[in-house]
């Protein structure tokens, strides 16, 4: 990397360290343009330059924190054997994740109410598609190693990313026993059903 790169990046970082406090303290709607300026020190067109829009940059936080997720349970996930053992601490590590994330209420905030450009809407499908590929091939390994029958994993895959995106919804109400609680429940539900078995 030469100089102009990583002076690149160092401003770039420095954008995004600033908009990030910003965006923890004020949520994602009610922080401007001008208050990352004065913060960062840069202006309006240097932001617009690195990240095209406030939308963009929001953006790129929450890349940023999907980044840092998938790293840390990478790190853990060897400490659990089976692929079912590894749904459940997958979904305690995401409700854990919820819980104590200071960007939470500001990415609700942007992905409910924000009014997105197209390449927002089209990166935002793409980093869906992320979410529903990691659990197809987690699922997956479940299936070749004969823990799952044999099934559409790809429609498993959405289910799974539904119901554990409409547990963070919920869980935003809840204490961390209740949705560590509800986290599992929900993984019992998604591997073995509500039915009983007919007699």
């Amino acid at each position: 990397m030469n100089k102009k790169q990583q002076q690149t990046e160092q401003t770039k970082k420095k954008i995004a360290e600033a908009s990030k406090a910003l965006f923890i303290k004020k949520g994602f709607k009610a922080t401007a343009i001008e208050e990352i300026v004065k913060a960062t020190g840069c202006s309006a067109g240097n932001i617009y330059y690195h990240f095209k829009s406030k939308e963009g940059l929001f953006l790129h936080l929450v890349q940023e924190w999907d980044k840092e997720w998938e790293e840390t349970w990478l790190a853990k996930e060897s400490l659990y054997k089976s692929t079912a053992d590894k749904l459940y601490g997958l979904a305690e590590h995401m409700a854990l994740e919820q819980i104590n994330h200071p960007l939470t209420k500001a990415i609700d905030e942007f992905f409910t109410n924000a009014e997105k450009d197209s390449e927002v809407e089209e990166r935002i499908e793409q980093m869906i598609k992320g979410y529903v590929n990691f659990n197809k091939q987690l699922l997956q390994r479940g299936i070749d190693n004969g823990e799952f029958r044999a099934q559409d994993v790809t429609g498993l895959a959405i289910i799974l990313d539904s119901l554990l995106y409409g547990l963070s919804q919920h869980s935003k109400s809840m204490d961390r026993g209740q949705a560590l609680a509800a986290y599992r429940l929900a993984i019992d539900v998604f591997l073995h059903g509500i039915a009983k078995p007919s007699p």
